[in-house]
């Protein structure tokens, strides 16, 4: 559903620029403004919506210690890099069932499922698979949930069914589940209805662990069900200090535009490692956090 959203948006806002600038060229105005024009009609809708995340996640902010407070210049290439993130997405999740395959079927000791987040698809993760296969990762795979505005259990099911499916592809006894944002609370929904056997560690990357501020922005069940003392969350994390079921680590910015505070994505129980200006989206971009993920599923195929 969101693929074809977003697909019938960029062809609806495509059509209508290249309409407007025919028209607006044959009453004379020069072609040459609406060939430069037409990168800032793309990028003018994402500049405003994350510059408000921005905007929201300072004034609710985690206080950050002297060593992650950012000068200007870094300030200006958060945002930037956070933009550019954003802006890349939207095609990548439009046409994700065109860039995203799974490998060639074949015995894996240890497949890595990709598990995305809320409102987009696997899309979102075709630069870190190919930098995660670069550095040697194996059996990589995506997992795609819905309707988006369903219940996080309901995709929990689905996970588990996902799981399933490639255990007897691969003949895996277990798999390592890689996450971003809602999907980190996915994996945990499904670990807890039903069970651990089959998991062997679950990385989540800027998952908003004790809910987050902004997901009060939007409609839909599984957002309320990461707003911030809802008892679907409060439920899940009863037992957060106790020993995780599974190990967990959970890589989390200072900067996140999106989980608001900050350190709702740190876990009692978890291996917390905190990254410094790196917003939301960005996150699945940026080499650091890939290389962190790679070294945990390398501990992970070694039964570290």
């Amino acid at each position: 559903m969101t693929a074809i959203l977003l697909f019938v948006l960029l062809v609806a806002e495509g059509v209508g620029y290249v309409s407007w600038a025919r028209h607006a060229v044959s009453q004379g105005d020069p072609a040459w403004w609406f060939v430069v024009g037409a990168p800032f009609v793309y990028f003018a809708p994402v500049v405003v919506l994350v510059a408000l995340w921005f905007a929201l996640s300072w004034i609710w902010r985690t206080p950050r210690p002297c060593e992650a407070r950012l000068g200007f210049v870094s300030s200006v290439r958060l945002f930037a890099n956070e933009v550019l993130a954003v802006a890349a997405s939207w095609p990548l999740i439009a046409f994700h069932r065109l860039l995203i395959r799974d490998p060639v079927a074949r015995p894996v000791a240890r497949p890595v499922i990709l598990v995305h987040g809320v409102l987009v698809n696997d899309g979102v993760w075709f630069m870190m698979r190919r930098r995660l296969a670069r550095q040697g990762v194996r059996g990589i795979y995506t997992h795609n949930y819905g309707p988006p505005h369903e219940g996080i259990e309901r995709f929990a099911r689905q996970l588990a069914e996902r799981i399933e499916q490639l255990r007897r592809v691969t003949g895996a006894e277990r798999v390592t589940l890689v996450c971003h944002s809602m999907g980190g609370l996915v994996a945990r929904a499904y670990v807890r209805d039903f069970g651990a056997a089959h998991v062997e560690r679950i990385v989540t990357i800027g998952t908003p662990h004790h809910g987050s501020i902004l997901a009060w922005m939007y409609f839909g069940r599984c957002l309320a069900q990461m707003r911030p003392g809802n008892a679907w969350l409060d439920e899940l994390n009863r037992d957060e200090r106790s020993t995780q079921p599974v190990p967990i680590v959970s890589i989390w910015s200072r900067h996140d535009s999106m989980v608001v505070p900050q350190a709702s994505s740190e876990l009692a129980g978890a291996e917390n490692v905190a990254v410094v200006g790196v917003g939301h989206n960005a996150l699945l971009n940026d080499r650091a956090v890939t290389e962190r993920t790679a070294r945990s599923l390398v501990e992970s195929s070694s039964g570290r």
